[in-house]
This record gives structure tokens, C-alpha cells and sequence, in this order.
């Protein structure tokens, strides 16, 4: 299993390996929802590098990513994750639930986390869900995609770990 690790995206060989994992892993997801419009799918190396995001990933025994997560700070001390997302060579191999998991009980214990994903990926609902998290509105930010909003309260109790998903995040 990858070992969770702070990813530098100053360095071109990590910024490189994340900018492929999510195109690809956004690309899945664009299919499951119907919707090829998701912002990051057109997203360039530099756009991404420059986003103000924190960033961890399961990197494999030859230090290559398998999945990563991103998010930043919100002004009330809560987290909002910008993205999770799995290699699909990594798919349905826990990746998604070890760093949701990570990022929960070492990263933010205690805090208010939010997420959001298309509606329509049934296996990122189902990951969220079973991390502990309460399902929000749903709201479409354009015609023709539909976002699920979650949230995980602080002192929630923690995910049950499983890999129930097949972790498309």
C-alpha cells in the first residue's frame, strides 16, 4: 500500500505526475456524471502549481504518486478539500479511502471538513459517506452538472476505513 506522503509541486517530476492523476481521474468522473466541463479537466501544470492548495499524497514504494488530496484553509478553521483523486491504474485499491482517512484523523482531527463532488459519481458519494460525512444540498453551479455537497463535523467519529468505493474521487 502507498505511504502517505506532503507532496511539492515546485518540484516538475511531482507537479507533472498530480497535473496526469487528475486529468485521468477527472476524465472518469466526467464520464460517470455526463458533464466534460469539470474546471480542472482544463486545467494547465502552471494553473494547478499556482493554486494556493496544500497537498499530500499515497506515493508508491518507487515514489511515484498513486493518488493525491488538496485542499485549503477556510476562515472559520475549518478544511475545504479542492480535489481527491486516484491514478486509474489505482482504482478500487484504497488509495482514496488511506488519504481521506489520513487526512481526517492526522491533518484535520477535530475540524469541520467539506467537500464537494458531482452528484452523479456514485463512487466518491459512497466514499464520503462512509468516511462519516453528512450529505448537504445538492446545487448546480452550471446547466447540466449537479454537485453534492458534504460535511464532517468536528469531533465526528472517525471513518470506518473500509474500500467499499471503487475510489473515484
Amino acid at each position: 500500500m502507498p505511504q502517505i506522503r506532503t507532496l511539492d509541486l515546485t518540484d516538475d517530476a511531482t507537479a507533472a505526475a498530480v497535473h496526469r492523476i487528475g486529468r485521468a481521474a477527472y476524465a472518469v468522473e466526467a464520464e460517470l456524471i455526463g458533464f466534460d466541463g469539470i474546471p480542472a479537466l482544463g486545467e494547465s501544470l502552471a494553473e494547478m502549481r499556482a493554486r494556493p492548495l496544500n497537498w499530500v499524497g499515497a506515493v508508491t514504494e518507487d515514489g511515484e504518486p498513486a493518488g493525491f488530496l488538496a485542499w485549503e484553509e477556510v476562515a472559520d478553521g475549518g478544511v475545504s478539500v479542492d480535489r481527491l483523486c486516484v491514478d486509474p491504474a489505482w482504482f478500487r485499491r484504497g488509495v482514496a479511502s488511506l488519504l481521506l482517512r489520513h487526512a481526517l484523523t492526522e491533518m484535520f482531527p477535530g475540524r469541520l471538513v467539506e467537500v464537494t463532488t458531482g452528484a452523479a459519481n456514485a463512487p466518491a458519494v459512497t466514499l464520503y459517506e462512509r468516511a462519516g460525512f453528512t450529505r448537504g444540498p445538492d446545487f448546480s453551479p452550471v446547466p447540466g452538472l449537479t454537485m453534492a455537497s458534504f460535511g464532517r463535523a468536528a469531533g465526528d467519529t472517525p471513518c470506518d476505513g473500509g474500500r467499499g468505493s471503487s475510489d473515484l474521487a
